[in-house]
């Protein structure tokens, strides 16, 4: 009996959830089941994903910013279809084939500066190679990285977690420091010491929304090459186009050392990463043929993901993407900051381009007081909880809460979205902010609910 794809989605079709909790994490499923996002999507296109049913939902996640250039794109799709028909030999480890050596020309066109690329698999795989690299170029051992930050959970990548979280239970990591994000003197001084290889930073901070404040990331990149440190800017998300320049770094006079990418460079259909830094500092890395292979990996540059990347290049120029994000995400943030004066709980809109957050905070009248202490003392965060979920069940539009513990909704909704998607997110989240302003109704129900929930676990 031969494999037939087809035949076994059929078959099997709907069972995802019960072999989610049989085979794989258990909480996944009951997660989803407790807030009601337990659908069955059977298709993807643009902006957009399709329930079992045919229901259209917004997709204001793209897969945490996998899907940058939409679902299923075309271009990306024919690139796949011409690599596997191509039969390349790929993977071969002892040769030099043409896609990584064309995508690395393409990929460092958008960074001058840069000078070389070394591609892997995720954003946590580019961010562990920026550590190693940057420790051995320096011969220095200690990064710095900034609180709430987010760079990978593998041990090396967690190290520089900024999210307390994740790291819990998983010590000793390795010997990294703190300090809080925008705070320059605290750099200093962590540099003073004299052991800092490195300093890590999310130029648009994908916990809370945190934006770099204007000139921070350049005046720390004078600290550090005053300290013989280097800059790394973590790009996993920020960046192809994401804050309305390629990367979120070009929105400051900035001279990176080192640049981690993934997420949309995949075109959402194959994973893969990169890490792109000067030239000296691979020159120090592979510094003789005896360590030609000191850092690798065996599916870094596999074909179909070369493939995708190149593909997902040309889509970003020929559909003026990174242009896109910056109209597109100036027009809802405008939406959105409307609001502000309009609703006592929106607190604040912050963001670039179309990696926007907003912020929830304490109401100033009793009634509304009342019911916001109720969620705060249940868990910080159920608010914003509470509107995710109305959006996604009121108006189908997937968004998702911007860190644990934090009142902060952050929306990351592919670059190829227009005027129709601003306008229908921002009617959608007043309706959403009307009933929640009324203090009472089917989304206060909901509220208590979660705080039931909360509760008891």
């Amino acid at each position: 009996m031969g494999f037939d794809l087809p035949a076994l989605l059929a078959e099997r079709s709907g069972q995802g959830y019960e072999l989610h909790a049989r085979y794989l994490n258990p909480q996944r499923p009951r997660m989803l089941h407790a807030i009601g996002f337990d659908k069955v999507y059977e298709r993807a296109e643009g902006a957009y994903l399709y329930d079992a049913d045919g229901v259209r939902y917004a997709d204001f996640l793209s897969g945490f910013g996998v899907f940058g250039i939409g679902h299923n794109h075309p271009v990306v799709r024919k690139a796949l279809h011409d690599v596997l028909d191509a039969e390349l030999a790929s993977m071969v480890q002892f040769d030099c084939a043409l896609l990584p050596g064309l995508l690395a020309e393409r990929l460092l066109s958008y960074a001058p500066g840069l000078d070389r690329v070394y591609f892997c698999n995720s954003g946590t795989e580019a961010v562990e190679a920026a550590l190693k690299f940057a420790r051995y170029a320096t011969g220095r051992r200690r990064i710095v990285y900034c609180d709430h930050a987010f760079h990978g959970l593998t041990t090396g990548s967690l190290s520089v977690n900024g999210a307390d979280e994740f790291r819990r239970g998983f010590d000793p990591l390795l010997p990294d420091a703190c300090v809080p994000f925008g705070d320059l003197d605290a750099l200093d001084a962590e540099l003073r010491k004299g052991d800092v290889a490195a300093f890590i930073v999310e130029p648009v901070q994908g916990k809370g929304v945190a934006v770099a404040p204007p000139g921070y990331l350049a005046a720390a990149a004078r600290l550090l090459h005053d300290r013989g440190a280097l800059l790394i800017c973590d790009e996993v998300q920020t960046g192809m186009g994401r804050t309305g320049k390629f990367f979120a770094y070009q929105h400051d006079d900035v001279d990176p050392d080192i640049v981690t990418v993934a997420k949309t460079l995949s075109g959402g259909f194959v994973p893969v990463g990169a890490t792109m830094a000067k030239g000296w500092i691979f020159e120090k890395v592979y510094s003789s043929m005896d360590r030609v292979l000191v850092h690798d990996t065996t599916y870094g540059s596999n074909a179909a993901a070369m493939a995708a990347g190149l593909a997902t290049l040309s889509v970003i120029d020929d559909e003026q993407l990174v242009a896109n994000a910056e109209r597109t995400g100036a027009a809802m943030q405008q939406a959105l900051q409307d609001m502000v004066g309009e609703y006592e709980m929106l607190a604040d809109v912050r963001g670039r381009g179309l990696m926007i957050g907003f912020e929830f905070g304490k109401p100033s009248s009793l009634k509304l007081r009342t019911s916001w202490n109720m969620l705060q003392t249940a868990r910080r965060g159920l608010f914003a909880q509470m509107v995710v979920v109305a959006l996604f069940e009121r108006h189908r539009i997937l968004t998702q809460v911007s860190g644990d513990h934090m009142e902060v909704i952050k929306l990351l909704p592919t670059l190829t979205i227009g005027t129709q998607e601003v306008t229908m997110f921002s009617d959608a989240f007043a309706d959403v902010m009307k009933d929640a302003h009324r203090g009472s109704g089917l989304m206060w129900d909901f509220g208590r609910s979660l705080v039931k929930q909360a509760v008891t676990r």
